[in-house]
């Protein structure tokens, strides 16, 4: 079963996906905040 398995720590690959994804975010926030900073002041 998967769910007996250890609790190691997960893949690099997985690892990698999550930190790509937290910086896919972050990007992400900032342009939409970028986008509504300029509409705001115009």
């Amino acid at each position: 079963m998967l769910w007996s398995d250890p609790k190691n720590e997960p893949p690099q690959e997985l690892r990698e996906m999550q930190s790509m994804l937290r910086r896919a975010s972050v990007l992400i926030a900032v342009a939409v905040i970028l986008a509504l900073l300029i509409l705001g002041v115009r």
